[in-house]
């Protein structure tokens, strides 16, 4: 295990939140707010704490997927820890607990919040709060890529342990240019997103804020009532984006070089176009009398399947008083998720597929004993690690949704408050129903249940494993033997 290299990583890490922290800074310098000083007593800490630990460079900077997942979960802590101290500083959020869970779920994209109005905090703190899903909706890792000079394959390992779904890959032959690609393909459809809801009126400081959510598949709005409040044009707008940010970004990738049939081609995509399709088509019939016209109940439903199986958690309707059919079709959405190699949580509708044909597949082992057929996706067979990988992830799944059902629990609350909760923190999405609705929050639960989710909302954005290999007795062996027993 080369724990120096996870030091020089943090390290790096911590350097590009403190500078980043200056984005409120200046936002508290144009409002003219004095809030402005915490985030720059933060952000100091954070370059303070960054340049010791990158202070000294590793002998040897080449590292491995172990590597990899440690430091991305540990990167994910330390940035939701350095990053919740503004907000605690200020006393907007006077609970370090409810400070470090309002943070945990910007940096995770997920939009849970434990505020019941979000209106009075101050603008750098809204406009931090809301950067937060910008910055962790691509990666931090994934930029750090394009500027850590690593050796080997160690970029691609440290892609693999945080960009979301079954298999991360190149683009080019270079995982350096692969993250700069990606990056630029993020940035210009924020920029386009900025622009077209410019053009639709919108605050300049909404606007920005709202793309940084939607760009980030996280939800925080700025306004109580989320997105509302907003004409129907700039729900369309959001709604158009959120899908497209919860696309397979290697379609993008596609489209840029010019290489349209190979972007129409990627079955996942397809998979994920018809979901929102069928799903928008089932809420407009179902949710049709509740509102004047068809238009709005239209707007609704789109918006709503758009913010729910991309994760982002954006909301211009109570979905929770909506039909029973309308709920339960939003819940189903909040675990297929997004596109694999897109900015959205949830178990991924490639890893859907691929369950679904091994399913097909098992069938028809016991008709066909004999018979020998590959499963394929875009026309090409799918490696048997993958499709065990895939089993092995949906197995996790299910057993840590369980289990954090089980033990929040003992609070107490109604089962379905309880199981959207969890819902809504595991897959990154933000708002559940019940207690936990679109115009509810997660202030109520007791410390214990907050931290518990906390570490849900990690392991859903962390794809499970980079976070659990933390918990692996033999990562933390290892270092204690060496610091302990270095002489023998």
């Amino acid at each position: 295990m080369n724990y120096s290299i996870v030091r020089y990583i943090l390290g790096h890490i911590l350097i590009v939140e403190g500078i980043l922290m200056l984005l409120p800074c200046a936002t508290a310098v144009a409002y003219v707010e004095r809030e402005g000083l915490a985030y720059l007593l933060a952000a100091c800490l954070c370059l303070l704490f960054g340049f010791a630990m990158r202070m000294r460079k590793p002998k040897n900077s080449v590292f491995y997927l172990k590597e990899g997942c440690v430091a991305t979960a540990l990167s994910w802590i330390f940035l939701s820890f350095f990053g919740a101290l503004p907000f605690w500083f200020t006393r907007e959020i006077p609970s370090l607990t409810d400070a470090l869970f309002e943070t945990v779920s910007g940096f995770t994209t997920t939009g849970a919040s434990i505020l019941s109005d979000v209106e009075a905090l101050s603008h750098c703190s809204l406009f931090w709060r809301s950067f937060t899903h910008w910055i962790g909706g691509m990666g931090v890792l994934v930029f750090l890529l394009a500027i850590i000079p690593l050796s080997g394959g160690s970029h691609i390992n440290l892609m693999r342990a945080e960009s979301p779904g079954p298999s991360v890959g190149k683009l080019v032959p270079k995982a350096r240019y692969t993250a700069r690609i990606l990056y630029l393909i993020y940035f210009v459809m924020t920029i386009v997103e900025f622009l077209l809801l410019l053009l639709g009126k919108m605050p300049v400081f909404d606007a920005l804020a709202t793309s940084f959510g939607t760009a980030g598949t996280g939800g925080f709005g700025i306004k109580n009532d989320s997105m509302m409040s907003y004409s129907p044009y700039i729900q369309w707008v959001v709604t158009v984006f959120m899908i497209l940010f919860g696309v397979n970004f290697n379609a993008y990738y596609f489209i840029l070089f010019r290489q349209i049939k190979k972007a129409f081609h990627i079955e996942e995509v397809r998979c994920y176009f018809i979901i929102i399709f069928l799903s928008t088509l089932i809420i407009f019939v179902n949710i049709l009398p509740l509102y004047h016209n068809a238009f709005d109940s239209l707007t609704h439903a789109a918006f709503q399947v758009g913010s729910i199986i991309t994760t982002t958690g954006f909301s211009t309707a109570d979905f929770d008083l909506w039909p029973q059919t309308s709920r339960t079709v939003l819940v189903l959405l909040m675990f297929i998720g997004a596109c694999a190699g897109s900015t959205g949580g949830g178990i991924k509708v490639s890893r859907l597929v691929i369950l679904a044909k091994t399913l097909v597949k098992e069938l028809n082992s016991y008709i066909h004993p004999r018979s020998i057929k590959k499963i394929k996706m875009d026309a090409k067979p799918i490696e048997h690690d993958v499709v065990r990988s895939t089993n092995v992830y949906f197995l996790t799944y299910m057993l840590l949704f369980a289990a954090s059902v089980f033990a929040i629990s003992f609070e107490g609350k109604d089962l379905i408050t309880n199981f959207t909760a969890v819902a809504a923190t595991f897959n990154n999405i933000g708002p559940g129903l019940e207690m936990v609705g679109p115009t509810q929050n997660f202030g109520h639960f007791t410390p214990f249940t907050k931290y518990l989710l906390m570490l849900d909302m990690l392991a859903g954005r962390l794809e499970l494993f980079p976070l659990l290999i933390l918990f692996h007795p033999a990562i933390w062996k290892d270092l204690l033997s060496r610091r302990f027993f270095r002489k023998k």
